[in-house]
């Protein structure tokens, strides 16, 4: 068994952790939707951080063109399930940490017993559709949701409360989730992402809730180096404002 207190050293040394605050990263349990770009990078940070329970959602295998953002998977694990290779990386790394794996389609019939064994949900997923169901998912659940999107220089997060704050569906209203075009995308905006959605995830964990991205969305352009963040607000006619 590891030092936990050597291990985890620098996080207790920053004051609004502490030991009282690394406890609460231990009985942390965060569930991750997507082991590919985002995913890779949060999965990498909370393992760092200490969270203790990791679950992550994906039904992929593992194919080449991945490697280019995703660099917790390794050439050795081509065609295999992303979740058996994240999971595998996890378990090198840090062996406090309790993973499951589900390598699945996340669906609204297969959800529940899944999400009920966690306390956030990270959305690591790449494509609009996968994302407003973890919307749905999380206003029908109450469970705090992060949101990530990435997409070449560009990315953004936002942090939904349900019943407190607007959702990705407020914000968002017109996408056309059912026809969305993958685009390329470069592995330092989509870290870069991923690290302000573990930030936020760390806040969450730690109960800092005047410091998250609730009603607002942080929108990134990596190319100019611009940060925005854009006040929003849910909308009466939305199911998170009933």
């Amino acid at each position: 068994m590891q030092n936990k207190d050597e291990r985890y050293n620098r996080n207790i040394l920053v004051p609004e952790v502490g030991v009282e605050g690394q406890e609460k990263l231990s009985g942390a349990r965060v569930l991750i939707c997507g082991a590919g770009g985002l995913g890779s990078t949060v999965i990498a940070n909370l393992a760092s951080l200490g969270v203790g329970s990791i679950g992550i959602v994906d039904n992929d295998l593992l194919e080449l063109s991945n490697l280019n953002r995703q660099y917790i998977h390794n050439l050795s694990r081509l065609k295999t399930p992303k979740v058996d290779s994240a999971k595998a990386w996890v378990q090198n790394y840090n062996r406090d940490i309790r993973v499951e794996a589900f390598k699945m389609r996340l669906n609204e019939r297969n959800y529940s017993e899944i999400v009920e064994r966690y306390d956030i949900i990270a959305d690591c997923f790449d494509s609009f559709e996968s994302k407003f169901l973890l919307n749905d998912i999380a206003l029908k659940t109450g469970k705090p949701l992060v949101h990530g999107g990435v997409c070449e220089f560009r990315g953004q997060v936002m942090t939904i409360v349900p019943k407190k704050s607007a959702c990705l569906k407020c914000v968002m209203p017109d996408t056309d989730a059912e026809n969305y075009v993958p685009k390329g995308v470069v592995s330092p905006t989509v870290s870069l992402i991923a690290s302000i959605q573990s930030m936020e995830i760390l806040k969450l964990i730690l109960n800092m809730d005047d410091k998250l991205l609730v009603n607002k969305i942080l929108a990134v352009d990596a190319l100019k180096m611009s940060f925005k963040t854009l006040e929003v607000q849910a909308n009466p006619k939305c199911e998170c404002a009933k």
